[in-house]
């Protein structure tokens, strides 16, 4: 292949990170600049031009879908399959490197990973043992405390006992938790990292059989990645010059769950010979967008510098709307859409993107209100989904009879009559002979603690699995799965659940089985040493895939997400809603340092999601959280030029700042109120439907309001006839 038909079609900046000599490399990574190009065209030139082979190569990113492409792409790019290179998320690969050495590294053949929905189930059962109050010790803080040990590198048996209390029942609990994930054979996600760094760092031999072998790292998204993250790549990489990394400080929005923006700096710290370059031209958005996003950024110190600009046009200014409330802003957003996609442009297009998850409810009322589908990204996903993760339990139970947290979940689902306090005994039984609830649900139905009803009924669970593993031996994936669904009494029992969710339920465990006949077809194919069951290969493919597929994206519909979730996304027309001080930023970043620079961050990766059009909305005055208030404008509308802005002025009585000067603007002035109406309030008429009030004059029976509907446009109407109602 004639080496041009990689480089021909990149800019100088790309050109010169992708054939760069081998070697450590920062690739500061703006918006839209092609970052994922560079990163397929790097591999294809090591593989086609230095000659290097697949299985060198350990190629980093953060979800697997991206992955997927990413493999996919460079097929193409070189005509003929990439296999032997490891290519996923840190997750993915953590967990085949374990798969590989599971004994070395001190976990038993068969583990399993256990979601986060898990994991917190079992952090329940441990409170509810040691007598801890949910309210006082919430267990979904405790999870969330000993994934950050663990993203910290930090071991409980390691631990000083602290002289805060706090400290001292969190350490207990992480405790208990270990010694129940290894009695139980599970693993989070959070031990993959920690459980292969360790098993690095301890086995010399075999870190340095890697480390030969992975002479090209190559990693995206670097700002994200945690402690433990860059510590096992600098195991991988140590002294040799050859990690690539591709990252963006002005997109480090992930500080809250442990993602350290300082990887960047230790990164320039350990790799005294790295070389940057910085991809700045844009391929996405318009000369404003861009120039918006660079004033506003610009704002952030310790940067470590760039400024994005495009070839294209300026395009049109950045739309500034003040609404009345909450209900006037949603309003005004999903019209916008309704004029926007009446055009002929498409609704998938259209993004709403917001601050907080309970900004989406004003708007997803508004758009079923006026008939137009739309999406919550991010929604509940497919292995997530309550019937799903029951089969997957059962077939988890099959593969390894100590997984506490999956013979919890389907012992009584569907509902068999074993109550509440057999399951404590069962509970109690195991903590007592430090044993896996099966074995103590086996001691318990041949003993004489429980009554001959309890026992029988608990012998019939038993037995049941017992019979679902004599039947799925031997039978395809897909079969085994088949099996399982059905026998189980899955099928059934939510066959019973009235309506459609009931339908909707039973649909998705018939789609578990095509999952797993598809799995079955396209399964990578395991290197020597991966000698995993296809069973227990399609559980860690359920486990590690929760939590990244988006549902049905072919219907042309609207897109709400939250802003983080809109994070390596484009969208032709874009609203970034609620820009008050203590929502957009929130609360808590005016209190923590750092956390402010983090919110601009989220600000500039919202206005960069924009292609074409962009609006910025804020409300006078907003309910939520059950709590009305009359917020500032957003400090992030005031750091915007005012060249790049065109403000949406309704006439209302209020006064509010605009832009960069720090000035209260008044507008012209009618009544706030009439007949007992308000503007912004919402009203509905007998031929009109539904609508917003936009403004109010006069007294008594020549009171008159502005109503604006969605069908028939604005009407002036007289109250004393139109006889609005108050929705």
């Amino acid at each position: 292949m004639d080496i041009t038909n990689i480089i021909d079609k990149l800019n100088p900046a790309q050109r010169e990170a992708v054939t760069a000599p081998p070697t450590s490399m920062l690739i500061l990574a703006g918006a839209g600049s092609g970052k994922t190009r560079v990163l397929v065209h790097r591999i294809a030139w090591l593989m086609k031009v230095e000659q290097v082979s697949p299985n060198s190569i350990l190629a980093v990113t953060f979800t697997n879908k991206a992955a997927r492409e990413m493999r996919g792409r460079i097929e193409t790019l070189l005509s003929f399959p990439a296999g032997g290179m490891w290519m996923g998320t840190f997750h993915g690969l953590t967990h085949r490197l374990l798969r590989r050495h599971a004994i070395e590294a001190g976990l038993p053949e068969t583990f399993q990973i256990m979601d986060s929905d898990d994991q917190l189930r079992l952090v329940k059962r441990i409170c509810k043992d040691l007598n801890l109050d949910d309210k006082k010790w919430p267990p979904r803080q405790i999870q969330w405390w000993i994934n950050g040990q663990k993203d910290e590198g930090h071991r409980a048996r390691h631990m000083l006992e602290a002289s805060d209390p706090y400290e001292r029942q969190m350490l207990r609990v992480y405790k208990i938790y270990e010694q129940q994930c290894d009695k139980s054979g599970l693993v989070d996600f959070a031990e993959l990292l920690l459980r292969a760094y360790e098993f690095l760092r301890d086995n010399p031999e075999q870190l340095a059989h890697y480390q030969r072998r992975f002479r090209h790292v190559m990693v995206d998204e670097f700002q994200d990645t945690n402690s433990i993250q860059y510590a096992w790549l600098k195991l991988l990489t140590h002294d040799r010059d050859n990690l690539f990394v591709v990252g963006d400080d002005d997109q480090s929005i992930y500080g809250w769950r442990g993602a350290k923006i300082e990887n960047l700096f230790k990164f320039q710290q350990d790799n005294p010979n790295h070389q940057i370059v910085r991809l700045e031209q844009n391929y996405r958005s318009t000369g404003h967008i861009l120039n918006a996003a660079n004033a506003l950024i610009a704002k952030n110190e310790g940067r470590l510098g760039k400024n994005l600009w495009t070839e294209d046009g300026a395009g049109d200014a950045i739309a500034v709307y003040s609404a009345f409330n909450e209900q006037d802003e949603a309003y005004f957003v999903v019209d916008r859409i309704r004029q926007w996609s009446q055009e002929g442009n498409k609704r998938a297009e259209s993004a709403i993107l917001y601050r907080s998850n309970a900004q989406s409810r004003q708007f997803e009322e508004k758009l079923i209100a006026m008939g137009i589908p739309y999406r919550v990204y991010g929604g509940l996903r497919f292995f997530e989904r309550q019937e799903i993760k029951d089969a997957l339990a059962y077939l988890r139970l099959l593969s390894n009879r100590s997984d506490d947290a999956s013979f919890e979940r389907v012992i009584n689902t569907p509902t068999r009559g074993i109550g509440a306090k057999s399951l404590d005994a069962i509970r109690e039984l195991a903590l007592a002979e430090d044993c896996s609830l099966w074995v103590a649900a086996e001691a318990l139905s041949r003993g004489n603690v429980f009554t001959a009803r309890a026992k029988g009924l608990l012998a019939a669970f038993l037995n049941l699995i017992d019979s679902l593993s004599a039947q799925v031996k031997d039978k395809l994936l897909h079969e085994q799965v088949k099996i399982v669904v059905e026998k189980s009494g899955l099928i059934e029992f939510y066959k019973q659940e009235k309506g459609d969710k009931g339908e909707a339920r039973v649909e998705n465990l018939e789609e578990l089985v095509t999952a797993a006949k598809q799995f079955e077809m396209e399964a990578p194919q395991q290197e020597e040493g991966e000698n995993l069951s296809l069973l227990d290969f399609f559980l860690a493919h359920a486990a590690l895939e929760a939590g990244e597929a988006q549902g049905d994206a072919s219907e042309d519909c609207v897109q709400l997400m939250t802003l983080h979730s809109a994070k390596g996304l484009e969208f032709d027309l874009v609203f970034v809603v609620g820009l008050e001080e203590g929502l957009f930023p929130s609360l808590q970043s005016m209190e923590e340092a750092g956390r402010l620079e983090e919110e601009r961050r989220l600000c500039y990766v919202g206005i960069t999601r924009a292609k074409q059009k962009l609006y910025l909305t804020h409300a006078e005055s907003r309910r939520i959280y059950g709590k009305e208030s009359y917020p500032r404008a957003s400090r992030f509308l005031r750091e915007i030029p005012t060249e790049h802005i065109h403000e949406i002025r309704m006439r209302a009585n209020v006064t509010r700042p605009v832009t960069a000067k720090e000035r209260p603007v008044s507008y012209s002035l009618t009544s706030g109120t009439a007949g007992g109406f308000k503007l912004g309030q919402r009203v509905a008429h007998a031929k009109f439907g539904e609508g917003i009030i936009l403004q109010a004059e006069g007294e008594g029976a020549q009171a008159r309001v502005q109503v604006n509907f969605p069908e028939v446009g604005s009407k002036w109407l007289v109250l004393d006839v139109a006889n609005l109602k108050a929705v």
